[in-house]
């Protein structure tokens, strides 16, 4: 590969894994700091998305929206879009404990995944929704930097809305209810509201990201938004970085999307013959490299603070 295809494929990769690396921030409000197994993220990654695509692309009859909005206004309605979707779904699951929580949350992400398919005055069904623009492409135009830049600048400003939020007064009362559920309530706390506010402000971080991916990438379509990518990865990258601290979630986004692509470039090795079993082959290896670490790391690479060897 030649060195102008290598920094392509570079600013590619770093773009990509700060996507990820804001939806982790997000699951680590959920689970790392609240204990909440949520299996849904991939349905929160997918109405931020089409949220911003609506909001942003010109007029077209292919599918709701035209309404050739600012990049900005695209992501704040993601944001504003994912977390009313969350307060629904909260509203409901919050009283839920961590395994009913998760087939909830599971469920309910393939029911948004399949009504965006198959609603094609909505989203334009499988065919998706395409011209969605790079950001701030009015002012600053196409070039892949801009959008690097642009989206290491969101990631930031997750990681510093996450970290105020976790050395907070509140950030201390998610970790005690992850801590001694019963405990909270006896001290007289309202957990079920704590829970539900920690599950918007983690799913509005995911629909960020969705909405980032949206304008990066340019296109999106339903297939984008399967479990396999928008959930499990994912919960991968947390787990490996270290639940619970926000460096961690930040840093096993970018390791596990480095492994991640280093199994594509292994598999493409096989040969078109054996493409089908070159993805079920990565998926096996992302599935050893998780067992692996929670048999040898369970703690991840960056254990959050006072926990090291306790998960």
């Amino acid at each position: 590969m030649e060195l102008g295809g290598l920094l392509t494929y570079g600013v590619f990769f770093l773009t990509q894994a700060g996507i990820y690396a804001v939806l982790a921030l997000g699951l680590n409000v959920q689970f790392g700091l609240t204990g909440q197994i949520n299996i849904g993220v991939a349905g929160f990654f997918a109405v931020g998305a089409y949220t911003s695509a609506i909001l942003t692309t010109s007029v077209t009859p292919a599918h709701l929206g035209g309404f050739d909005l600012p990049f900005l206004v695209g992501i704040a309605g993601a944001v504003v879009a994912s977390g009313i979707v969350a307060v629904g779904i909260g509203w409901v699951t919050m009283r839920l404990r961590s395994d009913y929580l998760a087939i909830a949350t599971i469920g309910i992400a393939e029911i948004i995944r399949l009504t965006l398919k198959n609603e094609d005055w909505l989203t334009n069904g499988v065919r998706g929704v395409p011209g969605i623009p790079r950001p701030f492409v009015e002012t600053l135009g196409t070039d892949p930097l801009i959008s690097l830049a642009v989206i290491l600048a969101f990631v930031l400003l997750a990681y510093w809305l996450v970290e105020r939020a976790r050395v907070s007064p509140w950030g201390r009362v998610l970790r005690a209810i992850r801590e001694n559920e019963d405990g909270v309530m006896a001290a007289g706390k309202d957990v079920a509201r704590f829970r539900l506010q920690a599950f918007v402000f983690g799913s509005g971080l995911m629909g960020m990201a969705g909405g980032l991916y949206a304008h990066f990438i340019g296109f999106i379509s339903p297939e984008a938004f399967l479990p396999l990518y928008g959930t499990f990865l994912v919960w991968v990258m947390l787990i490996a970085g270290g639940a619970g601290n926000n460096r961690g979630a930040v840093l096993g986004a970018f390791a596990i999307w480095m492994l991640w692509s280093a199994t594509q470039f292994m598999t493409d090795a096989l040969g078109a013959e054996y493409a089908t079993q070159a993805g079920a082959l990565r998926v096996l290896l992302i599935g050893v490299l998780l067992q692996v670490i929670l048999i040898l790391r369970p703690q991840g690479i960056l254990p959050e603070h006072g926990r090291k060897g306790r998960r």
